[in-house]
């Protein structure tokens, strides 16, 4: 990342979904309409859902997907700390 590339989403937050019924297109209408942030990326079946997401508030994503089905391998990365050369 450039250093003067300006960070408007902070967290980098992945994890997956293990479920009944998901639906790709419904959970990307969700973060459309209810969530801020970029770079989303939904992919799987209806069983186990991969999203990526880059948020402010990482919580309010984790919180939806977890009504959805079991939610594992969390990630929360931050970004603004991995372009200062910290740990994220």
């Amino acid at each position: 990342m450039e250093e003067d590339e300006e960070i408007n989403y902070r967290y980098d937050t992945q994890l997956l979904i293990e479920g009944k019924g998901l639906d790709e297109d419904k959970i990307k209408d969700y973060f459309n309409k209810n969530l801020v942030g970029d770079c989303l990326l939904v992919v799987g079946d209806s069983e186990l859902i991969k999203i990526h997401f880059h948020t402010n508030e990482p919580w309010e994503m984790l919180k939806y997907c977890s009504t959805l089905g079991e939610i594992y391998d969390i990630v929360v990365e931050d970004m603004v700390r991995q372009s200062a050369g910290l740990q994220g």
